[in-house]
């Protein structure tokens, strides 16, 4: 299920998600059919209020949606996805023995 208010800026290559004045967001690069996640980057102001996660579950949800695979450069959208194993499905294999999803 994707979150509304998180919008991709393909032009950008990055999701955003406005909250107040501020924008937190999950940075990319699309190659074919692999999402390369670099960065995650939420504001001071908006930390520990689950934003991070929010962004993630968002991007994850999208990626099955659109058949692509996940490539997490990111060391946050990593791990998320470590506590998370039940998304396995749309991490690329490489990734997922990497992190030991497999």
């Amino acid at each position: 299920m994707t979150d509304e208010s998180i919008r991709d800026n393909a032009d950008a290559h990055r999701y955003e998600l406005p909250v107040g004045g501020d924008v937190a967001v999950v940075t990319y690069n699309l190659s074919g059919q692999n999402l390369m996640i670099t960065e995650t980057l939420v504001p001071e102001a908006l930390e520990g209020q689950g934003i991070a996660s929010r962004l993630v579950k968002h991007v994850v949800a999208d990626a099955r949606r659109r058949g692509l695979l996940i490539l997490p450069v990111c060391p946050f959208f990593a791990a998320w996805l470590q506590k998370h194993p039940e998304h396995v499905d749309v991490v690329h294999p490489t990734y997922r023995q990497i992190l030991g999803l497999t």
